[in-house]
């Protein structure tokens, strides 16, 4: 079921009206004009939601740095969630997280050759990188991480994440459920996305989808699904990675502080002997409380086992004290990315690199662009692409 992890509380829907009100104005306000939206000349594509975290920002991130980086210097700026420091920051490979905010700093240690950047107000952090004072290297695109609402901000692109279980068509908003505006304002997206979905999804269902989320035709609807790589140890001197199918003699504590944990719980079920889940909030500040509670958890299992956790929690748990000598040994971080189904990436990745190449001011990714539609030009069958279900 594509609802199947919405709860409502209906007795907030009055409140979820009255809330709905301030929104509508706010856009309202944005779409007369009374308040400014900014465009860039260099090309900016925001990534994110109209649901309240949980829909995989994150691995869409970092899908997106893995496709330009290789092409184009880009930078990512992000609000830089529950940091302590204040204004714009360039984070280098030594900024602590408690200045930066734990996803920022996460992609900076898994791609340090890329600007990260946090900046509450995004304006202001998206002139500070492109005015070329406080980069190295010339940013030639910027990914804004978790900036659907931030409307001051005009995209070149902007791109909608939907998490399948929780279907912003059958939600709420804010406080009786977890939509931040309401369901209409997807149509600001030039590209939607479905993430988490199930690799079982049949044909039927996949028209069932697009049928629901009743886009216009300028928009583009891709799906997506989690893959979980091998886990690593998060501590040194524990060498040896982890398979999941190598969890079935486990007894394995699934140590979580992310907004929807229930989707790693499901697909890592099947494959442990026993699976605990030990959760704690999104972006949770793991507190010596808590590494008592981790330790006695774990202690109580029976052996052989493990404690698995997230990328994003592992680097709040890597610099906390306390943990047991056993229980460091065999704490493992699963990372995840994303695959498209229906074998959209080809033309989502024509999508993202067309943008970029087009609107870029790098006269070398100009020059492939010139030189890329010179050779389109003599190549017959460059048509619009469709997805077909025919053979899925």
């Amino acid at each position: 079921m594509s609802d199947d992890f919405i709860k409502l509380n209906k007795k907030l829907l009055p409140l979820s009206w009255l809330y709905g009100i301030g929104v509508e104005f706010r856009n309202l306000l944005f779409e007369m004009g009374i308040l400014k939206s900014h465009s860039y000349k260099t090309p900016v594509i925001s990534v994110g939601n109209i649901t309240v975290g949980g829909t995989g920002k994150t691995p869409h991130v970092e899908y997106l740095i893995r496709l330009l980086k290789g092409i184009t210097h880009v930078a990512v700026l992000s609000r830089g969630y529950k940091r302590k420091s204040k204004g714009f920051l360039l984070a280098t490979t030594d900024t602590p997280l408690s200045d930066i905010g734990d996803e920022p700093y996460q992609i900076k240690q898994k791609y340090p050759e890329i600007d990260v950047a946090v900046d509450k107000k995004r304006t202001r952090g998206i002139e500070n990188l492109i005015s070329g004072k406080c980069t190295q290297k010339e940013v030639d695109a910027i990914l804004l991480d978790d900036a659907f609402q931030h409307r001051h901000v005009k995209p070149g692109l902007n791109i909608l994440l939907v998490d399948y279980h929780r279907l912003i068509i059958y939600d709420k908003l804010l406080p009786a459920g977890r939509l931040r505006e309401p369901v209409k304002g997807k149509n600001r997206a030039d590209i939607v996305i479905v993430t988490k979905c199930p690799t079982t999804l049949n044909p039927m269902e996949f028209r069932v989808l697009t049928k629901q989320m009743n886009l216009y035709p300028y928009q583009q609807l891709f799906f997506t699904t989690i893959c979980y790589e091998p886990m690593r140890p998060l501590f040194e001197g524990t060498e040896r990675i982890v398979r999941l199918e190598e969890l079935k003699d486990k007894n394995v504590l699934l140590l979580t502080g992310i907004a929807s944990p229930k989707q790693i719980y499901y697909d890592l079920k099947p494959h442990a002997n026993s699976l605990q889940p030990l959760r704690y909030g999104d972006h949770h500040n793991f507190k010596k409380k808590d590494i008592i509670r981790i330790n006695a958890e774990f202690d109580a299992l029976p052996s052989p086992k493990l404690i698995v956790t997230t990328e994003k929690d592992a680097v709040r748990l890597k610099d906390m004290e306390g943990l047991s000598p056993e229980a460091r040994q065999n704490l493992y971080v699963l990372p995840i990315s994303i695959k498209f189904m229906l074998q959209g990436d080809e033309s989502f990745n024509e999508k993202i690199i067309g943008y970029v190449r087009k609107n870029s001011r790098n006269s070398i990714l100009a020059k492939d662009t010139d030189d890329h539609k010179s050779k389109d030009s003599h190549r017959s069958g460059n048509g619009p692409r469709t997805i077909s279900f025919r053979n899925n």
